[in-house]
């Protein structure tokens, strides 16, 4: 009887831990599957969190919008965070019970919730701006018939650059000013702060200049405007007001009276910025600019044998040089001497600027190149690649392909940009008289050394173009 009655009990002891064994099993089974299926759904979320979240990004870029502006809208940014975040605490949970249970090493649980902390935070943590190009301001440096015009459409025909061809001539023409001395101080110091200005975009300081004066920002008489295109595009060009004329009107549209406003806004657009000047003479009057923080200065100093720079003027201005013809055409011996001081001082000026640039001071190093045109006018597209290089601006094929078809044109104006420039540049050897030669290379002989220019011993050498007037030079850039 006793032993029929202890059976029963020692099933029921078998079946009561048979069914607790199959509790803990299926609920640790359940643990497993809401656990893989939580990392399955959380892994797909990640990756459509992360494509929308580029989705952001491009439309900064494209439209300069806010993303949490743009994403509010659809709920999708915000809405994703909190999601991610919710599902990062439910897994936290169920790793602590898997912890308990001895699925998972502490260590290895630890590292990955670090991990996908600092993965979470980088997610929602704002992500910084690109950084925008530096914007460079170049000063194409020369005097007058030296080429400079030619050489300024490199920079020109760049339609990132905001161009201005001389605008230092206003100045000039409004503002009088004795040669030497302190009078030739005082007008480099106020060429040198209008300069600075432009370089800021303030065009408005032109007005106090341009003769008449302009009215609510409106002038039609900025010199040379067609010379730059950034005068002359949209929204510069503003339609045609009747009976009102451009003195210097652009070449390739006809626009309305320059609206100064407009054309300062155009200026802060553009990347970089560029201005020729044949006014500034005196290199050490722009250290003020290089040091400026606000402007990243570039100064390319383009000097031409003085020789071919006097023949140009000849013709260009021939009633300044009424003087110099008569003595050529009475062959008397001795010329003025105050004509010959001015072209020695004209030299001097030049070498000096040259020899500071080329001696690297601190403030201008890495700021300062010298370029002769001659070497310009046999490799245009070379020293061009040189000079941006410099300026630290890439060079676009639109400039290339101007400067191929503008070095081998026929035309060649006294003002022209268009020359066969390989055969232009050495014209004025076949008709300058071999003593007005002879008065250049002893007024500017240390010019001329410094530069390379080779005098002549003869008529007969001034004329053979197969003598070479030029010393192998390397790029004079100054880094």
């Amino acid at each position: 009887m006793e032993k029929g009655l202890s059976l029963p009990q020692d099933c029921r002891h078998f079946l009561h831990s048979l069914r607790m064994r199959s509790k803990y099993a299926l609920f640790l089974a359940f643990v497993v599957v809401v656990f893989v299926f939580i990392e399955k759904e959380n892994k797909i979320i990640s990756r459509v969190s992360d494509k929308l979240k580029q989705i952001p990004q491009s439309l900064v870029d494209a439209n300069s919008t806010d993303p949490a502006l743009v994403l509010a809208e659809n709920a999708s940014l915000l809405s994703l965070s909190e999601l991610d975040s919710a599902f990062l605490q439910l897994q936290r949970r169920l790793r602590n019970l898997s912890l308990q249970l001895g699925m998972e090493p502490a260590e290895e649980a630890e590292e990955e919730q670090r991990l996908e902390a600092e993965e979470e935070w980088e997610q929602l943590e704002p992500r910084p701006p690109a950084e925008a190009p530096p914007r460079r301001h170049v000063l194409l440096m020369a005097t007058t018939r030296t080429g400079s015009s030619f050489v300024g459409e490199f920079f020109n025909q760049q339609g990132n650059i905001f161009y201005l061809f001389e605008p230092l001539w206003h100045i000039e023409r409004t503002v009088s000013f004795e040669q030497g001395g302190a009078n030739a101080a005082g007008s480099a110091l106020v060429y040198r702060d209008v300069l600075k200005q432009l370089f800021l975009c303030d065009l408005y300081i032109l007005e106090h200049f341009i003769i008449p004066a302009p009215e609510d920002h409106l002038t039609q008489f900025v010199f040379r405007r067609g010379s730059s295109h950034s005068l002359c595009e949209e929204p510069v060009c503003t339609p045609l007001v009747k009976k009102v004329f451009e003195k210097y009107p652009c070449k390739n549209r006809r626009c309305g009276p320059l609206n100064m406003t407009l054309a300062a806004e155009a200026c802060r657009r553009k990347e970089h910025m560029a201005i020729k000047a044949v006014r500034i003479r005196q290199l050490e009057f722009l250290q003020p600019l290089a040091e400026d923080p606000r402007l990243d200065l570039r100064v390319i100093q383009l000097v031409r044998d003085p020789r071919a720079v006097l023949a140009s003027r000849m013709v260009a201005f021939a009633d300044k040089y009424e003087t110099w013809k008569k003595w050529l055409a009475k062959g008397q011996d001795q010329l003025r001497e105050e004509e010959v001081l001015r072209l020695k001082g004209n030299c001097e000026s030049i070498r000096l600027s040259a020899e500071l640039g080329l001696r690297q001071p601190a403030w201008l190093r890495g700021r300062y190149m010298l370029v002769r045109y001659e070497d310009v006018a046999l490799r245009p597209l070379q020293k061009a690649q040189e000079m941006y290089r410099f300026a630290g601006i890439p060079l676009t094929p639109q400039v290339e392909d101007w400067i191929q078809k503008n070095t081998q044109a026929a035309h060649d104006g006294i003002y022209s940009t268009q020359k066969n420039s390989s055969e232009q540049f050495e014209k004025w050897r076949f008709s300058m008289p071999f003593k007005l030669a002879q008065v250049v290379q002893a007024a500017c002989g240390p010019a001329m050394r410094l530069f390379g220019y080779k005098p002549v011993q003869d008529a007969a050498s001034l004329s053979n173009r197969s003598v070479s007037l030029l010393e192998e030079r390397g790029t004079f850039w100054v880094t």
